[in-house]
């Protein structure tokens, strides 16, 4: 079964005015939910070194063992800032 309106005595600027504040509700709700998502801001080895105060053989380690998770272009390395910002732990639970 379909879901019709049945419109009596009604004007087309009323109908018009009628669509238009269903469009304008509508719109309303998609921007109310609508979050723009942030670009994924890339680490190299000595800007997650200075992050995390560490040296790079730490770095090197932490990643051998999969603590952090690394990408790479050729022979360059890149951590995920929001990566590296998650690994961290609170010490106090």
């Amino acid at each position: 079964m379909t879901a019709s309106t049945i419109l009596h005595n009604a004007t087309p600027e009323q109908i018009t005015q009628a669509i238009l504040n269903g469009v304008d509700e509508k719109l309303n709700q998609l921007r109310a939910n609508f979050q723009p998502k942030e670009p994924t801001e890339y680490l190299t080895r000595n800007e997650v070194k200075e992050l995390l105060k560490v040296d790079l053989s730490t770095i090197w380690n932490w990643t051998k063992k999969g603590k952090l998770k690394s990408y790479g272009i050729g022979n360059r390395v890149y951590y995920k800032r929001h990566e590296v910002e998650k690994t961290l732990i609170p010490l106090n639970q």
